[in-house]
């Protein structure tokens, strides 16, 4: 095609992170012509600078449909794009009465609401987990939905699945400064397509910045650590995390249990609250262990790490592991858009024009379920 006949498509997607990449794979799938920009030569954003945990049984029950669904569309990926995936649920441990307290009142409706959950004694969480510390062990919640991913392999493996399988056109070092419907403007370069989906991530400032403005969106960062490789052979089994993590999923903000809970932790971990720290534990594909995090929110955020969080977090950590290998290999921090008090914000800027953003930190376990409704025009 010569560069200068414009290029035309059924769906343009900007961004190449998580949510552009739902975007792009739910159209696609219907048999639509897409475009993706990615303005890096590679997604480097928050996508790959997760946890890689598909989360279910954190999600509101109002919302849990959406991540089941979008966890079905991760096992079909697994196997079309080849990347590592391990099907290992979680456990949320207790070391407190009020921690077993909570799991205990929301065991006791989860079935209603379609999590498939169950209490277990700490001689059958030390049967599931050998890596769990076992002194002071009250028990804990085994989900079966949990799956773990390397982000940093598995969002490579879904842009090459996508470029080279279902014929999606990756636009790299693509950065659109406009919009103008049905045409999006990179350069001196332009192309049209009858369907936008504006998925920019943390990025609010290129596109529809004044929507974003009146919309209370707002960033959050994170600090996050991962270990060298374990042992050859080495396996976490579940995912693990401990009571810090029971306030902190919407799951779980139902039960009554729960504010005694929190205000012991106002009294004994104030430092925790006051950066959003929980502690959630998870495998790579060469068994390194990612250990994280902290939320720190604002729309001018320090690119400096702060050391004193990360010791917070690996001092909890300790609390209830016992892993083989605790030297820390890598740290970084990535940046989301969070939304208080939504799990998306949905915009239509113009006819054929929708923003997609501000998952606030879940959208490796709701984006191809979110991405269902919003092309299947629920959303």
């Amino acid at each position: 095609m010569p560069d200068n006949q414009l290029k035309k498509y059924d769906v343009a997607v900007i961004g190449g992170g998580i949510v552009g990449l739902a975007m792009a794979y739910t159209a696609a799938q219907k048999g639509q012509s897409v475009v993706l920009f990615e303005r890096h030569p590679e997604a480097i954003g928050a996508s790959i600078r997760n946890f890689g945990l598909i989360w279910p049984v954190g999600q509101a029950p109002d919302k849990l449909d959406r991540a089941l669904r979008a966890r079905a569309v991760w096992q079909e990926l697994q196997q079309k794009a080849g990347f590592w995936a391990a099907q290992t649920g979680s456990l949320h441990l207790a070391y407190h009465a009020d921690e077993m307290a909570v799991i205990a009142e929301f065991a006791e409706t989860a079935s209603q609401h379609g999590y498939t959950v169950e209490v277990l004694s700490p001689d059958a969480t030390l049967r599931h987990s050998a890596w769990v510390r076992p002194a002071g062990l009250q028990g804990a919640l085994y989900s079966k939905t949990e799956i773990n991913v390397d982000p940093r392999q598995a969002i490579t493996a879904i842009h090459r699945y996508l470029r080279e399988t279902m014929g999606v056109v990756i636009q790299y070092n693509s950065v659109i400064a406009a919009v103008d419907y049905p045409r999006l403007h990179a350069g001196a370069h332009t192309w049209e397509a009858e369907r936008i989906f504006v998925c920019t991530g943390a990025d609010f400032e290129t596109l529809y910045p004044e929507i974003f403005a009146a919309s209370g969106i707002t960033k959050c960062k994170l600090q996050m650590l991962r270990t060298p490789p374990q042992s050859a052979g080495w396996s976490l089994g579940p995912s693990l995390c401990a009571g810090l993590t029971l306030q902190h999923y919407d799951a779980f903000a139902q039960c009554a249990s729960l504010q005694p809970l929190k205000r012991r932790f106002e009294q004994e971990m104030p430092e925790y609250l006051a950066w959003g720290i929980h502690v959630l534990v998870s495998q790579t594909a060469t068994g390194e262990i990612t250990l994280g995090d902290s939320h720190e929110y604002g729309l001018h955020l320090s690119p400096f790490d702060q050391k004193h969080l990360n010791d917070r977090i690996l001092e909890y950590l300790h609390t209830f592991t016992q892993l083989p290998d605790y030297q820390i290999a890598e740290t970084w921090h990535g940046i989301y858009p969070k939304l208080k008090g939504a799990t998306e914000f949905i915009a239509h800027p113009s006819p054929g024009v929708t923003i997609v953003n501000g998952l606030s930190g879940a959208g490796m376990t709701m984006s191809f379920g979110l991405a269902q409704e919003i092309v299947e025009g629920k959303l």
